[in-house]
């Protein structure tokens, strides 16, 4: 079963680009890890194509050689954080029609390949300087939520989950900047919750 992890550097977690198979220190090495010990007896090809920066408008632009050509079994996407921050400095937001429709390009041709989708939702962890982001990131958020009712045959709820999380740590222990994992905390938290919703998936 070929398994694509596909996003921002929240999934590039610095992996070998020249590697696709290098899964980085993120969460999709834990992930593969995880779910290759709840299902022993399935042959697994997991492939990590996430970059840094990327954003929706990036993924469609790299949507037919980074996902279509890469015919696989399960493609999973968590993107949005950076729709927000590389624009909350001006506050001159990306519409989220926009959004959406970049998002929903990448959804419709991944669903004409035959993969299952699991999508992860983008999160912002509660750190004084980024708390703003979510004027914008919010509604990024809800649009996720729209989307994965239409396309998802999973879906990790991570912003709502990682708030109930913080509950028993500090924010900084799952992401010291509000965004990326870090590598003892967010990143096996986030790898455990994907592998739980794919070995559901899978299962039914």
């Amino acid at each position: 079963m070929k398994v694509l992890f596909q996003g921002d550097s929240i999934t590039d977690a610095g992996r070998d680009r020249s590697d696709p198979h290098d899964l980085g220190g993120g969460y999709p090495k834990y992930a593969a890890q995880y779910i290759r010990e709840a299902m022993p007896d399935t042959e697994f090809e997991f492939l990590d194509l996430g970059i840094s920066g990327d954003q929706t408008g990036n993924l469609v632009e790299r949507l037919q050689s980074d996902f279509v050509d890469v015919g696989a079994d399960v493609v999973s996407i968590l993107i949005g954080i950076n729709d927000t921050w590389h624009r909350a400095a001006s506050r001159e937001y990306l519409d989220d029609a926009i959004f959406e429709q970049n998002y929903r390009t990448v959804l419709e041709a991944v669903k004409k390949t035959g993969a299952r989708i699991l999508m992860l939702e983008p999160f912002l962890l509660p750190v004084p300087d980024k708390m703003y982001f979510y004027e914008d990131l919010y509604k990024k958020i809800l649009v996720v939520r729209k989307l994965a009712r239409e396309y998802a045959d999973a879906y990790v709820p991570l912003d709502g989950l990682l708030a109930k999380a913080c509950l028993e740590h500090e924010p900084t222990f799952y992401a010291a900047d509000g965004v990326h994992p870090t590598p003892d905390g967010g990143s096996p938290f986030i790898g455990r919750l994907y592998a739980d919703a794919f070995v559901k998936m899978i299962s039914e």
